[in-house]
This record gives structure tokens, sequence and C-alpha cells, in this order.
């Protein structure tokens, strides 16, 4: 039987936990191929709290990706045009969800006339959005509670 269609819609707050969680499983399952166990600890630790995690959306464009009833991605966008997160669940990999929620940020980008889209791609991302026509704008070390960790500055613009 061929699964429900995926969907996108925009982000309620009831979904910050389920978006939580798809975060930390997405890290500690696919980010890690990437990363050291140190770092994935850092990066999504099991203590990461759902209140300031939900704030994080506030005054963001946020689009989550929903298949039946089983949230399986989510892309936030700063008004500035800066790509906070985009993560897919790690059973939904290579199925085209990371293309249509890029998508759907690519066009509110549009819709507020900006002229580029910038965000800071995982050593795991970069492929992507490499592939969605973004380009290395810089490699840069950053360090997230005590870590550091490698990752690329990049940008698209909006023609």
């Amino acid at each position: 039987m061929k699964p429900p269609p995926i969907k996108l819609r925009s982000y309620e707050p009831s979904d910050a936990l389920a978006l939580l969680e798809l975060f930390r499983d997405t890290v500690h399952r696919i980010n890690c191929r990437d990363y050291t166990s140190e770092q994935i600890a850092a990066w999504a630790p099991d203590d990461l709290s759902t209140d300031p995690w939900a704030e994080r959306f506030e005054g963001k464009i946020t689009y989550v990706a929903q298949r039946g009833y089983t949230i399986v991605g989510f892309a936030d966008m700063m008004t500035s045009g800066y790509l906070d997160r985009l993560f897919v669940s790690a059973d939904c990999q290579r199925q085209g969800v990371a293309r249509r929620l890029l998508r759907a940020i690519l066009h509110s980008a549009a819709d507020l006339q900006l002229t580029e889209v910038t965000t800071e791609a995982s050593i795991t991302a970069k492929p992507f959005f490499l592939a969605q026509s973004f380009v290395v704008v810089q490699k840069q070390t950053v360090v997230c509670r005590g870590k550091e960790f490698t990752n690329y500055l990049m940008r698209y613009v909006l023609s």
C-alpha cells in the first residue's frame, strides 16, 4: 500500500515537542555519520527543554511536512532570509521532503522580496544544499555547548 502523500503546512505551537523529537532523532541517526558522539551529544542533548526550543520558532516562517498524522520534517527561516533549521526524519531521507520544504522557504523569501537566503549547513547537509544551487561562502568552525563543529556558511541568490 502506498504511503499517504507529504503535505506542507505552517507551524503551530503544539508542534514544538514533535519537532524537538524529530530534530534529536535525526541528528543522532543521520548526522552521526559526519560528527563524533561528543559533538552529537552537544548538538542534540537528551535534556534539551521544550520551552526554549519552542521560543526559537517565534517570529519565523516555519513549514512542517506531514505524512498522514506524522510529522516528517520542518524548516524555519528568519524574515531576514537566514534559514535556521531544515530537518527531515531519519525514516524519510531522500524522498523529496527537504526539497519541498526548501522550495516553500524560498517562495516565502521571494514573497518578502529578499535577494538571498543564507544558512549554516552541517557537513551532512552540505551536499543537499549544493544540489539546490546554494554556494559555499566559507567553511567555518562553530562552538555548541563547548564542542567545536565544522559547518558551512552557504548562500542562495534569488533571481
